[in-house]
């Protein structure tokens, strides 16, 4: 029944990939005829003298690449619980300060590296066990439990700190925002790849997927058959929590420094987006991690796309929410429903021509 359902799953997923696939090929053949130029890599020197690659398309993997990885628990979230956390951005906030913080208080070296990070992760999972808690066990909805530290969260990241921005310069943190000596691929696209690859692991070798789908779609009858929901969700928001204090790294060690006010500002408006795009439903169930992450891109290319098209930064929003609307509308299960049933009756009529 297990391996059935299963197979289920994957037939569903690939269906609801279709969805970014499309969206990142329309803004794809937009560029190639607005510019093909759009599509081209080169290499220069960074800061430090090293080669490495630049162009829209790197600037997209690179620029994308918190985004994907707040969209993959975001993703969980969303399927367990049947609502989104608003909070990643304030979470993300608290983990980048604890981070500086940690780090600011003597020689920055490998060791203490490693340390602020596994540091700041246990904050943020501390943050997300705290929001899953309110949702799984009081039965808040999620939207308004994580209410709660996108309000306060971004206080919190402030006093961490003592209201100061104190900056982390050493190479060790240039390396992890920026460039690897020696490698020309951005080191936080390197992040989102391992995000994934612990992802389809966790997939591969655990039941998480089958439950957290089972939990969305009716979490009654997943209690009949032995899956506790609470803990399920618990598991989701903690997950998130962790993904957001990776991403708040990365977003510390672009800039070297900690600014708890614009840190991943919105990017979880960003990250709601990037799901829905990806093909999965707002309302939870069946999801694909995959299609998030593609979803996560294309909002990033289009946002590089209205940059290359001289967009004033003000107006990027309204170009953004207009092209939006249009891909959630494609992707909607009105149009769906209206396209399978249109290519339902094509198929009755060449079946009938056949038959005369």
């Amino acid at each position: 029944m297990a391996k059935e359902l299963e197979k289920r799953s994957r037939s569903g997923s690939l269906g609801q990939l279709l969805v970014p696939i499309i969206a990142l090929a329309l803004i794809a053949v937009f560029n190639l005829f607005r510019d093909p130029s759009f599509f081209s890599v080169g290499m220069t020197n960074d800061s430090q003298g090293n080669p490495v690659l630049t162009g829209n398309l790197i600037s997209i993997l690179n620029g994308a690449s918190e985004l994907a990885i707040i969209s993959m628990g975001m993703t969980l979230v969303t399927a367990s619980s049947k609502g989104q956390d608003i909070s990643v951005g304030a979470i993300a906030a608290i983990a980048g300060s604890v981070f500086v913080k940690f780090l600011s208080g003597g020689d920055i070296t490998g060791l203490s590296v490693t340390l602020g990070i596994i540091l700041c992760c246990l904050v943020a999972m501390l943050c997300g066990a705290f929001n899953g808690a309110l949702v799984a066990y009081f039965n808040i909805q999620p939207m308004i439990a994580t209410l709660i530290l996108y309000t306060t969260g971004r206080s919190i990241a402030y006093w961490i700190n003592g209201g100061a921005t104190p900056t982390v310069s050493s190479p060790i943190i240039t390396a992890i925002g920026g460039f690897i000596p020696g490698c020309p691929i951005p080191t936080p696209v390197f992040v989102v790849i391992v995000f994934g690859v612990l992802f389809w692991l966790i997939f591969r070798f655990t039941n998480l997927r089958l439950y957290t789908q089972a939990v969305g779609i009716n979490q009654d009858a997943a209690r009949l058959n032995g899956i506790n929901p609470q803990t399920v969700k618990m598991l989701t928001f903690i997950v998130l929590g962790l993904c957001s204090a990776v991403a708040g790294v990365i977003a510390v060690s672009r800039l070297s420094l900690i600014n708890h006010e614009t840190i991943l500002l919105e990017i979880e408006m960003d990250a709601i987006l990037a799901v829905a795009i990806g093909g999965n439903s707002l309302a939870g169930g069946k999801f694909t991690v995959v299609g998030s992450v593609l979803g996560a891109y294309a909002i990033q290319a289009l946002t590089t796309t209205l940059y290359a098209m001289r967009v004033p930064s003000t107006a990027v929003k309204a170009y953004k929410a207009v092209v939006i609307i249009l891909i959630v509308i494609i992707g909607s299960p009105v149009v769906k429903d209206a396209v399978n049933r249109m290519m339902a009756k094509r198929r009755q009529k060449t079946a009938a021509a056949k038959g005369e």
